[in-house]
């Protein structure tokens, strides 16, 4: 089962979905494209626990980490 984690003001929240459905996977993509287009960056984790960012849904990822841009001033 693959996770999407979405930080923002109120914490954070968790989408699950598995790769091996198609709504799912549909669904999990869907949400990749709406939150990377507000603003949100995403990020994967490596096998070593390091985050890497990605501008692309990756099917394959296991965890996807999405933050919000940082204003400052």
């Amino acid at each position: 089962m693959a996770t999407q984690i979405v930080l923002d003001h109120t914490g954070d929240s968790r989408y699950f979905f598995d790769r091996n459905d198609r709504k799912g996977l549909a669904d999990a993509e869907r949400r990749f494209g709406e939150l990377t287009r507000q603003g949100f960056t995403a990020a994967s984790r490596t096998k070593t626990g390091d985050l890497n960012v990605v501008r692309t849904f990756d099917p394959a990822a296991d965890e996807t980490l999405f933050y919000p841009r940082i204003v400052g001033g």
